[in-house]
């Protein structure tokens, strides 16, 4: 049960299948490209690390993981996280909670607690995504209007005030690049769903903007230039004081991991008609994020949308994800320059859509009409995500959700619904 899927699949490989894996791989890494990027940015991290994460997570999550097509690399889910860890205890914080949830994962992989998933209640998972959207979007609201704000507040309820007293610096030139984005992805998805349409939007606008010489930011502007290779590896120093601050967050980050890699590889499996080994993607989640913390990179997992365009794109076996990984690492070297050239609120308008997309407002109504249990804990966990932690939401959703199922006496696991994280 811990065997990767990529051993079984290069059993029965030809070049056809290499062939469908190669131009499936490109095809993720122009959707992942600028994903990571903006998530990266999005986490108080800098671009770089949100590239080395796809490089490096990304590569072992497809060679090491129990799916056929699972692509990984930082995810819409991580952001409030590593933000809240980033401003506690700082990026070496981070690196080191990021390395010890990799060590939790693999101790669960081991100890096969993969299945365990099925329990989790999924009022609970649709809860925290929700509050996580909301806050992605709020996060984003400076950018998009291009608001002059120094020091911006994490909590929602500071934020907002925040924001509201620079409203005097508001950019119709940001914003119109922003919402000009925005728009441009929405058509590329509905007339051409091949076509890598994040990248083409992001290209469109922020070249629109360069020609135009629009007074908004760019990527190198605030962050300086790209990198054009990986870091060498390094750790973090360890101390047990140090370790045991921060092991709440490597328990929050261990958990998001397990939980959307999974509910990734469910979603593949439908598409696909394969079925993947939890296990071992629970292992392979936990050597990613130890390996993605020894280059300096940010928490990872499976990634619901990227693994769904994998799947569009023909991909067969895991080496689309590592050829995903590869074509990242090329564009990196070779088209450094470009990249950070793209504009700002054309990455604040791609988050907004995903976090859009992450709250899945098409199935609200059908959440609603739930029995009352369940719709308070979806309100609960949500509520708790957004106004106090994380961490609170988690804990007491799941521990709400559990005891709610056992006084009910059922026994039979939760089915999931797909997530566009």
């Amino acid at each position: 049960m811990l065997r990767p899927q990529l051993l079984t699949s290069l059993s029965t490989y030809s070049k056809a299948t290499l062939r469908a894996d190669f131009f499936a791989g490109i095809t993720v890494a122009m959707v992942a490209l600028p994903l990571s990027l903006a998530i990266a940015i999005a986490s108080g991290a800098t671009p770089a690390q949100g590239l080395i994460t796809a490089i490096v997570a990304g590569f072992l999550i497809s060679a090491l993981g129990g799916s056929t097509v699972q692509i990984g690399g930082p995810t819409g889910a991580f952001i409030v996280v590593v933000a809240g860890v980033i401003a506690q205890y700082g990026y070496d914080g981070l690196v080191l909670a990021t390395a010890m949830a990799g060590g939790i994962l693999l101790v669960a992989g081991w100890l096969r607690a993969g299945s365990l998933i099925a329990h989790v209640p999924e009022a609970v998972v649709n809860g925290f995504t929700i509050g996580i959207a909301v806050l992605i979007a709020a996060s984003q609201i400076k950018d998009l209007l291009g608001l002059s704000l120094a020091n911006e507040p994490a909590e929602l309820l500071h934020k907002i005030p925040a924001l509201w007293s620079v409203r005097d610096t508001f950019s119709i030139a940001a914003f119109g690049v922003g919402l000009a984005t925005m728009v441009l992805i929405v058509l590329f998805r509905r007339a051409a769903p091949r076509l890598p349409g994040l990248i083409v939007a992001l290209a469109l606008t922020s070249g629109a903007a360069a020609l135009l010489s629009l007074p908004v930011e760019t990527i190198e502007a605030r962050f300086g230039a790209l990198p054009r290779s990986l870091p060498l590896p390094a750790m973090p120093e360890l101390s047990l004081d140090r370790m045991i601050e921060v092991l709440p967050s490597a328990l929050v980050i261990a958990f998001l991991a397990g939980i959307e890699s999974l509910l990734s590889a469910v979603v593949a499996d439908r598409m696909t008609g394969a079925r993947h080994k939890p296990n071992a993607e629970v292992v392979a989640q936990g050597a990613a994020n130890l390996a993605s913390a020894a280059f300096g990179g940010l928490p990872a997992t499976g990634a619901i949308a990227r693994t769904a365009t994998n799947v569009r794109a023909g991909g067969q076996t895991p080496v689309a994800g590592m050829a995903h990984a590869v074509a990242i690492l090329a564009m990196m070297m070779l088209a450094a320059g470009p990249t950070g050239m793209l504009a700002m609120p054309a990455m604040a308008g791609l988050l907004i859509l995903t976090a859009w997309n992450m709250a899945e407002p098409h199935k609200w109504g059908a959440w609603m009409r739930e029995r009352p249990s369940d719709r308070v804990l979806l309100l609960l966990t949500m509520a708790l995500t957004v106004l106090v932690d994380l961490t609170v939401a988690i804990g007491v959703g799941v521990a709400l959700g559990l005891a709610l199922k056992l006084r009910a006496g059922r026994t039979k696991p939760e089915t999931f619904d797909p997530r566009r994280m």
